[in-house]
């Protein structure tokens, strides 16, 4: 009997322990406070994360500048960056594979590594956290790109960086393109400031600025520069190039394969003759990221389809020497109806993702930390920096400090270094809200940007990606890779009769792969888009 009773409380003991654990769990999110912020709360507690930022060419530091110390102090959080020294794809396809993905990771939307860690179940559901851990997360994040990021299980994984909806477009805030048509201001001018718009004025234009210029500062002139070719091409002789022309991204409702465009054709082939005259460098086909800049500094191309965000240090070095040696960005490649450019923005797609891993050490203070970073306090910091170091607040404005000026318009290295406003942490940055806050602070730069104001489109419904091993992703991955081989050889062709039959030979071989499959799938989820984003 007493074996009996004792069994008996032994049992509801334990229930009674199962029904308080059970509660405490379901209390957890009704113990958040959803007035208070996260990171307000945690930030006494100090945390270092692990964030992967998949671009090798990333080099600003945590915890030696004001703003990365501003926000430690503010948040608790400290960053450890990873970047790649190699390879990005396949520096992130080795920790997917080792499940040793660290805390954080950011990489480009439209990169299939994005889909195949949330297939994979290794990241966190952001707003499954938010409900947890952190509501204040809906109050600074925008609907519109949640929604669009929101995935058929009713989760989102990731937040972009660079975000424009179509209604910021509408709204008469500042958005320009990233793309240029660049040219060396001095070697132009010398030239006659020619007309670059027309395949015999730009052939023409080369050939005499190699004639007046074979050296620069003691060192052959690259006629023609580009952005690093990669697997899939380059994306100034395919994308940049196709923008200028205008190459149609829709047809007749159906989506544009925009590489077989034969205006298009036709200025790859004034490319190749110019490289049969020797005035296409062979190291423009095997140089990256750090050589680029590196001869960008030295003023060495004559011209290129560039990203004019990206020669700032160089325009400021080039500018501290000789400022008639700058880049300058001036009309270039047209259409042969001499229409405008289609400059792509930044759209809905943004142009990063930022991951929270399921190897992550606090989830808590990850989503926490996250909001900060997309709240106008984070956005403050990240672009203004601190207030009474780097900028004041005077007569309702925020003006930068003239001698931090100076430096951010000089030195970017050094103004990193001190400083680390101006979007050095751009992970999360919010360039609609940023617009706010928006002033002239380096002209060189500005007015690379303000030039293709008037040329900016949208194009956010055109920006198809696939579900990973899908069968349309993998068909529309061996047909970027043909094309990717197929470029430098439709460059180095030696004649126009071989140009002709390399470029037969890669339509032959997309069709065998399954082209029209792909355009009509292409065409259903560019229709899908515009429904979603109200463009129909």
């Amino acid at each position: 009997m007493v074996k009996k009773i004792s069994i008996m409380i032994l049992t509801i003991l334990i229930l009674c322990m199962f029904i308080a654990c059970q509660s405490k769990e379901d209390d957890i999110p009704n113990q958040v406070d959803e007035g208070t912020p996260a990171w307000q709360r945690l930030a006494q507690e100090p945390i270092t994360f692990d964030w992967y930022i998949n671009y090798s060419w990333y080099t600003t530091p945590w915890g030696q500048n004001a703003v990365s110390k501003a926000i430690t102090a503010e948040t608790g959080v400290s960053i450890k960056f990873i970047v790649p020294t190699g390879n990005e794809s396949q520096k992130l396809d080795a920790m997917i594979a080792s499940d040793i993905l660290p805390d954080f990771i950011t990489l480009g939307w439209w990169e299939e590594q994005a889909q195949t860690m949330i297939n994979k179940d290794m990241v966190y559901a952001l707003n499954i956290l938010a409900d947890q851990y952190d509501p204040y997360f809906y109050q600074v994040t925008n609907e519109q790109v949640i929604n669009w990021y929101t995935k058929e299980d009713g989760n989102i994984y990731a937040y972009p960086n660079s975000a424009y909806t179509p209604e910021d477009f509408k709204s008469g805030i500042n958005i320009g393109s990233n793309q240029n048509f660049l040219v060396r201001k001095d070697i132009y001018e010398a030239i006659g400031s020619p007309d670059m718009t027309t395949i015999e004025g730009f052939k023409n234009a080369v050939i005499e600025a190699h004639k007046m210029f074979p050296y620069v500062n003691g060192e052959p002139l690259i006629p023609i520069g580009s952005d690093e070719f990669y697997d899939e091409g380059c994306n100034s002789f395919d994308k940049y190039l196709q923008n200028f022309l205008a190459v149609p991204f829709e047809i007749d409702g159906k989506y544009n394969h925009r590489y077989i465009d034969e205006d298009y054709l036709n200025w790859l082939k004034m490319f190749r003759e110019l490289n049969e005259m020797g005035y296409l460098s062979k190291e423009i086909f095997v140089d990256k990221r750090v050589q680029l800049e590196e001869k960008l500094a030295k003023g060495r191309y004559f011209c290129l389809l560039y990203q004019g965000s990206d020669i700032q240090a160089s325009q400021k070095i080039l500018n501290a020497k000789n400022p008639e040696s700058i880049y300058i960005a001036v009309d270039g490649p047209k259409n042969s109806k001499g229409d405008d450019p289609t400059l792509p923005s930044a759209g809905i797609n943004g142009w990063t993702l930022t991951f929270i891993s399921k190897n992550c050490k606090d989830p808590e203070r990850a989503i926490a930390f996250l909001s900060y970073l997309i709240s106008e306090e984070g956005q403050k910091k990240v672009f203004l920096g601190v207030e009474g170091v780097t900028y004041d607040y005077v007569d309702g404005k925020y003006v930068i400090k003239p001698h931090v000026l100076e430096l951010l318009n000089t030195n970017r290295y050094e103004y990193d270094r001190l400083y680390g406003a101006d979007d050095a942490y751009w992970m999360l940055q919010n360039n609609v809200m940023q617009d706010q806050w928006l002033e002239i602070r380096d002209p060189l730069t500005h007015s690379l940007w303000e030039w293709t104001k008037p040329y900016t489109v949208y194009t956010s419904q055109y920006d198809i990606v696939f579900e990973a091993d899908s069968s349309f992703a993998q068909i529309d991955k061996k047909i970027k890779l043909e094309w990717g081989k197929t470029l430098p050889l439709l460059l180095l062709a030696k004649s126009e009769e071989e140009f002709d039959e390399i470029f037969k030979n890669y339509k032959d071989k997309i069709y065998a792969l399954g082209f029209e499959q792909l355009m009509e799938e292409y065409t259903r989820l560019m229709q899908d888009s515009k429904r979603k984003l109200g463009l129909e």
